[in-house]
């Protein structure tokens, strides 16, 4: 049975990959107890996402929803950059050195 419109699932993941144009990949991590054994395991899956305005950087937490198939393999779009990867942030302040100071 199809899901309502207005009912599309969400999921939380982080970006991996960040080089295709208006694509991300997303890690969602789904964490069970193992029928058996009783262990808990970590299931890892890699899904495309569309990206419209390229905002989401590797390392940054995202939300992703489903949509219409946009190519072979995205089947989900970004919603929102929910936290931002701060070892990114500090590599960027660190490319682009306050103005002022003298180039070397």
């Amino acid at each position: 049975m199809a899901r309502p419109y207005g009912n599309r699932r969400r999921i939380r993941g982080v970006v991996v990959g960040d080089k295709g144009a208006k694509t991300i990949t997303v890690e969602v991590v789904r964490r069970f107890r193992h029928p058996k054994y009783g262990k808990m395991v970590n299931k890892k899956r890699g899904i495309h996402a569309h990206d419209e305005a390229d905002e989401a950087r590797i390392g940054d937490t995202v939300e992703v929803v489903e949509c219409r198939p946009m190519s072979r393999t995205k089947r989900f779009r970004l919603v929102r950059v929910l936290e931002r990867n701060p070892e990114q942030a500090v590599a960027s302040a660190v490319e682009s050195p306050a103005e002022g100071t003298p180039a070397q």
